[in-house]
């Protein structure tokens, strides 16, 4: 959601000023312009004395002014923050079976997750983050695989045996997982 949000928003402030500039640009150069544009000239300025204080006498002018101002700035600092904010999951709850529940770390059952991907033949490394809740949380797996390996086989061997094992020791109804296989690059070999 945040990297959704964060392309729409440059993408709309990229257009914004894509648009302002060329209209400048243009004007400069002598070309036409829409008739609503405020600058006429190389020697006018976009916001004119009688623009700036039209409404300044107005009782709802700085009201609005203040609330826009604040939408702005609340808006921005949520931007900010939930730039900051981790997908990861911290820690897994498992039901111990006694009514209380414990706590699994993300990180130790991510490490092991990717020790036993990585044990496999024809992987050469894994990469493993849990996401979501703590009460559901789901895998993304990367794994390099060898120049020999068969990625069916790999992730028929995954998804079967290291995401099954990892579910099982957890207590987990289930495990979702998004795996991404990635070849490792190397070199030609040469026959002679």
């Amino acid at each position: 959601m945040v990297r959704l949000v964060n392309r729409v928003l440059l993408a709309l402030i990229g257009l914004i000023l894509l648009c302002a500039g060329g209209v400048v640009l243009a004007r400069g150069l002598g070309w036409a312009v829409p008739s609503w544009w405020p600058y006429g000239g190389p020697h006018d300025v976009l916001l004119t004395r009688a623009n700036r204080e039209r409404w300044r006498g107005d009782g709802w002018w700085w009201p609005v002014v203040i609330a826009v101002l604040a939408v702005v700035v609340v808006l921005a600092l949520w931007w900010l923050l939930s730039q900051f904010r981790r997908a990861r999951a911290a820690e897994v709850l498992i039901d111990s079976g006694d009514g209380e529940g414990a706590v699994l770390r993300g990180r130790a059952l991510e490490s092991a997750l990717a020790d036993d991907a990585e044990s496999m033949d024809g992987v050469a490394r894994a990469d493993v983050r849990l996401t979501g809740r703590r009460t559901g949380p789901g895998a993304r797996v990367r794994l390099l695989l060898e120049p020999h390996a068969a990625p069916r086989d790999v992730l028929h061997r995954l998804t079967g045996e290291a995401l099954a094992r990892a579910r099982d020791s957890a207590g987990l109804a289930s495990l979702p997982a998004e795996v991404r296989l990635r070849a490792a690059r190397h070199r030609a070999e040469r026959v002679s």
